[in-house]
C-alpha cells in the first residue's frame, strides 16, 4: 500500500472503530435498561430495531451524497452526530428518551458505511487489503467497545459508561480531520469505468433513477439480495446474544474482591475480537481467490456453526468458547467479502449509491432482525432464533452459487452488459 492508501485506510479505519464501538456496546446495555426502565426484550427489540433501521433508511441519501461530496465532510459529521446522540442516551431520564436517543444515533450512523467504502473502493489501490485492515478496525470498535463496558458496569453504572464513549469519538474526529489523501486515487490507478470520480452521480430525481435502473444489474440485483439476508442473521444473531449467553448456567456471574463480574459479556467481547481476524481474512481472501467462490463457502460454513450454537451451550465451557469464537469469526469474516462484491458488480461512478442501496439492505431491511429476535425468544426458544439465522446464511450461500455459475461472463475487475 503507499502513502494515500495508508491515509485512507487510516481514516476509514477511525470510523469504522467508532461505529462499532457504538453499535455493539448497545446490546451490553439491554440488561441494564431492563432493569432501569421496566420495560420488555419485546420493547426494546423494536426499539433497537427501529434504531438500526435508521442506519439503513439514511444509507441510500448518503449513498447518493458520496457520489458527489467529499466523503470525509461526510464520515466526520457521522462521528459528531453518534456522539451527541449517545450523550444524550447517557443523560436519558425516561425510555422515551432513551428511544429518541437511540434513534437519533441510528440517523447520524446511517452516514458511515456508504461514504467510508465507497471512500476505500475509489480511493486505495489494493483494495481488497484495504477492506481486510477496514473490517479489523472495525472488529477492534466491535470487541473493545463491549469490552470496556462490561468492565466499567462492576464499578460504575451504566450512564457513566454511556457517558465515556463520547471520548474515542471525539479524539477520531480531531485525528481524521486532519488526515489528508486523494479520495480518487484508486480509481485513477485501475483506469476502466474506475476512472470516473466522485462528483458524477446523479443529481435530480430523473438521474437518480436511470443510475439506479443502470446500477440495478442482475448480478447486483442478486448481491443486494445476500445484503438483506446477511443483515437479517447478523441483526439476529447478536443483538441478544449477552442475554443469552447471561442466560447459561456456565456463565453464572462471579463475585471478586466484593465486586461482581459477569463472565457471558466477556465471552460475547472475545467472538467479536476473533471477529476481527475474520475481517482480516475475509479482505484477503478476495485479492486471493474467487470472489464467488468465498462467498458460497463463507455462508455454508456460517448456517453449519449457526445450527451447532445452541448445543454447543449443553456441551461444556470449552465447546461453548470454540462454537462461539468460530461464530464471530464466520460472521465477520463474510463483512468484506460482501463489500468486494459489491465493488466488482457495480460501475466507480455509482460506488457510493451501490453502498447506499446495500447497506439500506443490510442495515434497514435486516434491522427486522432485531425485532424478529425479540419476538422469538420472548415467545419461542434460542434454538429457533438460530435456526432462522441458518436459514438466512443457507439461502445467501445459494445466491453465492448462483453468482459462481454467472461469473464466467464477467471480467475480473468490472461489470458486464447483462451483469
Amino acid at each position: 500500500m503507499d502513502r494515500n492508501d495508508r491515509a485512507v485506510t487510516a481514516f476509514a479505519m477511525l470510523g469504522h472503530a467508532v461505529f462499532h464501538t457504538y453499535e455493539l456496546v448497545i446490546p451490553i446495555f439491554v440488561v441494564s435498561w431492563l432493569e432501569a426502565f421496566s420495560t420488555t426484550t419485546a420493547f426494546l427489540g423494536v426499539v433497537l430495531g427501529a434504531s438500526y433501521a435508521l442506519i439503513g433508511v439514511g444509507a441510500l441519501p448518503t449513498g447518493l451524497l458520496a457520489d458527489r461530496v467529499s466523503s470525509k465532510r461526510l464520515i466526520l459529521a457521522c462521528l459528531l452526530g453518534m456522539g451527541g446522540a449517545f450523550a444524550l442516551v447517557a443523560a436519558a431520564p425516561t425510555v422515551a428518551v432513551l428511544t429518541v436517543g437511540l434513534l437519533l444515533w441510528g440517523a447520524a450512523a446511517s452516514l458511515y458505511h456508504p461514504a467510508g467504502l465507497a471512500l476505500l473502493s475509489r480511493g486505495t489501490k489494493e483494495r481488497g487489503t484495504a477492506f481486510a485492515y477496514h473490517g479489523a478496525a472495525g472488529n477492534v470498535g466491535v470487541a473493545t467497545g463491549p469490552l470496556f463496558a462490561a468492565v466499567l458496569l462492576a464499578f460504575v453504572d451504566w450512564r457513566t459508561v454511556a457517558a465515556l464513549l463520547l471520548v474515542p469519538v471525539l479524539l477520531a474526529a480531531v485525528v481524521g480531520a486532519r488526515l489528508e489523501f486523494d479520495e480518487t486515487a484508486g480509481t485513477s490507478a485501475r483506469g476502466t469505468d474506475d476512472a470516473a470520480t466522485a462528483g458524477e452521480g446523479p443529481s435530480g430525481l430523473a438521474a437518480f433513477l436511470t443510475g439506479s435502473r443502470r446500477l440495478f444489474t442482475v448480478g447486483f440485483g442478486l448481491v443486494f439480495a445476500i445484503g438483506v439476508l446477511y443483515g437479517v442473521a447478523y441483526r439476529a444473531a447478536f443483538t441478544f446474544l449477552p442475554d443469552i449467553l447471561a442466560a447459561l448456567p456456565l456463565l453464572d456471574p462471579i463475585t471478586f474482591v466484593d465486586r461482581s463480574f459477569e463472565p457471558s459479556q466477556y465471552v460475547y467481547s472475545g467472538l467479536l475480537l476473533v471477529g476481527g481476524v475474520g475481517q482480516y481474512v475475509g479482505g484477503k481472501l478476495v485479492d486471493r481467490a474467487r470472489l464467488e467462490t468465498v462467498l458460497l463457502g463463507g455462508y455454508a460454513a456460517l448456517a453449519a456453526i449457526a445450527l451447532a450454537f445452541v448445543p454447543s451451550t449443553n456441551a461444556g465451557l470449552a465447546p461453548l468458547l470454540v462454537v462461539a469464537g468460530v461464530l464471530g469469526f464466520l460472521t465477520f469474516m463474510i463483512a468484506p467479502i460482501n463489500q468486494e462484491a459489491i465493488s466488482t458488480y457495480t460501475p466507480a461512478d455509482a460506488r457510493g449509491l451501490s453502498f447506499g442501496y446495500t447497506y439500506t439492505a443490510i442495515f434497514g431491511v435486516g434491522a427486522l432482525g432485531s425485532s424478529l429476535a425479540g419476538l422469538i425468544l420472548t415467545r419461542s426458544t434460542p434454538t429457533a432464533l438460530f435456526v432462522v439465522v441458518a436459514a438466512c446464511a443457507v439461502i445467501a450461500a445459494a445466491i453465492g452459487g448462483t453468482l459462481r455459475r454467472r461469473s464466467a461472463r464477467r471480467p475480473r475487475d468490472g461489470v458486464t452488459a447483462d451483469d
